[in-house]
């Protein structure tokens, strides 16, 4: 496989996309099915590869951004802030620019969040969804929104933009580890590799610090959930079972899906493109066959 890096400006930031491409030639891009592959908080578009590999050798068009403020993407100004509010209008410029006639969007938990707020507000641009333990974060009361704003003003004078050195990738891996402890630590050394940047001997992990501060916005599930219900294409929820990350309405949230199947991957955990990432690209092919009326040729 080859990994291909396009830079594009979209919603005045520029956004690194990554083309998972087979070494054999395929046919012309208007003939193909295109899946757009979001990752989730602090990760980056490079780590799908172990999932990108099989899809791109069942033939679909595999692309995988990253994200505003991730891995090679850019970062705002001085006096911004990321919202999803942003991440839905840099979907929808890219969306609009890579004109595919037939896209899928493939979206692991912070990237599902936004792959969901999309296809509910732009339903017709999305034939296929698949969403992989993204359903937005815990719900918050009204009454705590003063003490969020609050909290992100308090973190917007603690944290610096200028990213924290890494003692070396050594340091990198331990850090990995402790954040995801039941992930095998060679599967992890790869993954903190595509998760750093490297400047000279300077190791900095790929991701604007300011990521670490406070949302001013609460989530709410009502809002939320009038999204899910715009959403006319066929969604396919994968989850990573027990040891997956699920909210206590995750049923609710499910529910408001007008076409949902489902698949679970026991032990695979909510990191599950990186733990059981052949079962994965397994699921996403097998949701995306079984409804042949609604696919163009295949590659």
């Amino acid at each position: 496989m080859v990994e291909r890096v396009e830079v594009v400006k979209v919603n005045g930031i520029d956004l690194c996309l990554h083309h998972f491409e087979r070494q054999t030639p395929a046919p012309r891009a208007g003939s193909r099915r295109t899946l757009l592959l979001l990752h989730g908080f602090l990760d980056a578009a490079s780590t799908w590869d172990l999932v990108a590999e099989p899809l791109a050798s069942a033939g679909f068009e595999v692309i995988a951004p990253d994200l505003r403020g991730f891995g090679s993407s850019g970062r705002v100004p001085e006096g911004g802030h990321y919202h999803f509010a942003d991440y839905i209008a840099d979907m929808d410029d890219l969306v609009r620019s890579l004109d595919r006639p037939w896209l899928a969007i493939v979206g692991h938990s912070m990237g599902g969040g936004v792959a969901t707020l999309f296809a509910g507000a732009r339903p017709e641009r999305v034939q296929k969804l698949v969403v992989m333990e993204g359903l937005g974060p815990m719900s918050e009361p009204p009454d705590l929104a003063v003490d969020r704003v609050r909290r992100w003003l308090a973190d917007r004078l603690r944290v610096s933009r200028t990213p924290r050195p890494l003692a070396s990738m050594d340091d990198a891996l331990d850090r990995l580890a402790a954040t995801h402890p039941r992930v095998d630590r060679e599967i992890l050394r790869t993954r903190a590799e595509r998760l750093v940047r490297k400047e000279g001997d300077l190791i900095t992990w790929a991701w604007d610090p300011l990521h670490r501060t406070t949302s001013p916005t609460p989530f709410r599930t009502d809002l939320y959930r009038s999204f899910l219900k715009e959403i006319t294409c066929p969604t396919l929820f994968v989850s990573g079972g027990p040891f997956g990350w699920h909210p206590p309405d995750e049923e609710e949230r499910l529910a408001a899906f007008a076409d949902l199947r489902r698949v679970e991957l026991t032990d695979a955990g909510h990191m599950m493109h990186w733990t059981a990432p052949d079962a994965v690209a397994a699921a996403i092919v097998a949701f995306i066959d079984d409804d042949p009326a609604q696919n163009v040729a295949k590659a």
